[in-house]
């Protein structure tokens, strides 16, 4: 799908382009209509009050929420075509010192998403079965075999993330399509015979149900399920195009609200004074259609869990490249650009995913938890949205705070009504306490470890160089010796790296190569330059990589050499490269420096467990020569003790023995 928008170009609208969107952006606010009208009716009496309140609640919404904030604002915030909180946040983190936090608290949520929105919507969907006949006695809410039925489907669906979605990726936008004209249909049917449900979008319903119903302002609570997949249309930006986004949500957004009104109709008119644990969604079905419609139901919510499952890799991804993350394996399935899988983030979602089956066993206990992590992304989103508007888009500071206000306003409402379901939710907090802490750790513990790098200039090592590379007396190392360095300046480089070319066995070479991967705050750059610090002897090679792309340093290395001996360029065409007759590949040999804490330090409490923690994580990572795609047959590792603060009290004093004393 995303090749086909690729050849198309990001923005251009075409049948194809927006049927791509239909399939990849809607699946979990699209599946909304399964609950979110029932978890805010719940099992309260039904009457105008409430029904015509819920409606017009869940309409407004979705107008301020869904398409003012995110489909016409937030999606002008995009990151060469992406979008998502880590993009924002790359776009804006040079304008404030204090974004890392709210960047990672989104990231977190946004994450703990992920674990309860598949089991609800597939849930929701198979529960509907109850209402077969034949079935009503075998499915049941709850019981073991629909949790069994939920948790088959759910494993195979990550079970076959490892081969990527390339293959079905294509039936989704049809797929889709017939859901949302399936929503469309069964609420205008509803209407046609209830006209004046119409009348609950006046928001006057909604300002009442708030302030003069009992209690009514937690019910947003419920409300806030009809926009928990809004995140998305941002996260999901560089996959399908502003545009396309734009044009296919005013077709989404109809059907949507004209299945919530006809559930509202529904309602008003069964004749029963409570749901009693009906789904007004599948009431309102045909009877002759409801096994075709929930077919397509368990399809979408398939879909909308793939799309969110999909979105947490490409998170991951991004924050390992930006620092947030330790570095894991990250795999492409399929050649489609940007298409990754990540088997250690796929388990923990996966056993995350059942957790919450068991849990809560039925779709309804989910309803009671679900909503307060994406209350607090879209809080994050809002408050790094405010940089963007003031630094990038040149709003004034009025316009800016009128728009954040009335942000703010609307999603505090919802987090203090979803914090009600902290108690429904203490098993989410562990697995989002985890997210936080690993992303916190990582992050300011290379903060610490960055601060106590020394840099040392080249310059000053360079007649020693060239001469440890021009003495027979020492046996040669490699005749390209390569360093990965994260020194920015051309004539840098760690003196760590100084060290391991000198100390202990002295590693003699022909052509020492520094290369340094930069990443860039725009989602797919690849590029590179080259610069000659002595001539044929020392060369720093700057790798300019995106922030959404995996590095295969080595690839990258040896085809930057094989440009520069194509083009005749600092004479590497005329110098042997290691080559014999006996073996035709060049002698290339990477150096990768492993660093372990020293015992020798003294830390601060904070600074102390910080690096306990991030040598910890370190070790369950990716080592670095995976890391960074090289492989282990061009690799030689050395450890070095890593000293931050080195110990300054010590006392030791000798002990003085009885031959001593009588020497003396």
């Amino acid at each position: 799908m995303r090749q086909l928008l690729k050849e198309a170009g990001k923005n251009k609208v075409t049948f194809a382009t927006l049927l791509i969107a239909l399939g990849i952006i809607y699946g979990d606010i699209g599946t909304s209509p399964l609950y979110a009208l029932r978890g805010v009716i719940g099992p309260r009496p039904i009457n105008e009050m409430l029904v015509f309140g819920g409606v017009s609640c869940i309409f407004w919404t979705l107008v301020i929420q869904t398409t003012v904030k995110y489909v016409w604002l937030t999606l002008k915030a995009d990151n060469q075509g992406e979008g998502g909180i880590f993009s924002l946040y790359a776009l804006v983190k040079r304008y404030g010192k204090k974004l890392v936090i709210p960047t990672i608290l989104g990231a977190t949520t946004l994450l703990a998403d992920g674990i309860i929105t598949p089991p609800i919507s597939v849930a929701s969907a198979i529960e509907g079965l109850n209402m077969v006949k034949g079935l009503e006695h075998v499915i049941v809410p709850g019981n073991h075999l629909t949790i069994g039925i939920v948790i088959a489907i759910i494993s195979i669906l990550f079970f076959f993330q490892r081969f990527g979605t390339q293959a079905i990726g294509k039936l989704f936008g049809p797929i889709m399509t017939l859901w949302f004209l399936m929503l469309f249909l069964l609420g205008l049917g509803e209407i046609s015979h209830y006209p004046s449900i119409i009348k609950a979008l006046n928001p006057y319903y909604a300002i009442t149900l708030l302030t003069e119903y009992p209690k009514g302002f937690w019910l947003l609570g419920g409300v806030f399920l009809c926009t928990t997949g809004a995140e998305a249309l941002y996260s999901d930006l560089g996959h399908c195009g502003r545009n396309n986004i734009r044009i296919t949500w005013a077709f989404v957004k109809l059907c949507l609200v004209a299945n919530y009104l006809g559930q509202a109709a529904w309602m008003l008119h069964q004749g029963s004074p409570v749901l009693d644990g009906r789904n007004p969604f599948f009431e309102i079905v045909p009877h002759w259609f409801l096994l075709p419609s929930i077919i397509i139901a368990t399809a979408a919510t398939i879909i909308a869990s793939q799309a969110l499952i999909s979105g947490s890799f490409t998170l991951i991804s991004e924050a390992i490249n930006l620092n947030f993350w330790p570095r894991v394996a990250v795999k492409q399935p399929t050649e489609l650009k940007g298409q990754v899988y990540i088997p250690s983030i796929n388990s923990i979602l996966w056993f995350g995913c059942l957790l919450m089956i068991v849990y809560f066993k039925e779709s309804g206990h989910m309803e009671a938890a679900y909503g307060f992590s994406i209350t607090i992304a879209m809080m994050m989103t809002t408050y790094l949205l405010g940089f963007f508007l003031l630094y990038k888009l040149k709003w004034k500071k009025l316009y800016v705070y009128a728009v954040l206000s009335l942000f703010a306003i609307v999603e505090t409402s919802f987090f203090i009504a979803n914090a009600a379901k902290i108690k429904e939710r203490w098993m989410f907090l562990f697995f989002e306490l985890f997210i936080f802490m690993t992303m916190y750790v990582w992050y300011y513990a290379r903060k610490i470890n960055n601060r106590h790098m020394r840099f040392v200039d080249i310059g000053k090592y360079a007649h020693t160089i060239v001469e440890l590379s021009q003495d027979d007396a020492v046996p040669k190392f490699a005749t390209h010796l390569i360093y990965l360095t994260k020194a920015n300046l051309r004539h840098q480089v760690e003196e760590k790296i100084i060290n391991s070319i000198f100390a202990k066995r002295p590693k003699r070479a022909d052509v020492y190569w520094f290369v340094h991967i930069n990443y860039t705050d725009q989602p797919y750059t690849l590029s590179y330059d080259v610069s000659e610090l002595i001539d044929d002897k020392l060369i720093k090679v700057n790798i300019n990589v995106g922030f959404r792309i995996q590095p295969k340093t080595e690839m990258y290395f040896k085809r930057i050499v094989k440009d520069l001996v194509q083009n005749k360029e600092l004479n590497l065409h005329i110098r042997p490269d290691g080559s014999t007759k006996y073996n035709n590949e060049p002698d290339f040999k990477f150096i990768v420096i492993e660093k372990f804490l020293s015992v020798e330090n003294e830390f601060t409490l904070r600074d102390g467990l910080l690096l306990k923690y991030f040598f910890m994580l370190k070790q369950m990572a990716l080592s670095e020569e995976k890391a960074f795609g090289l492989d282990k047959n061009d690799v030689v590792v050395e450890y070095i003790p890593l000293q931050y603060h080195s110990v300054s009290n010590c006392t030791l004093e000798r002990n003085v023995t009885h031959a001593q004393a009588l020497h003396e």
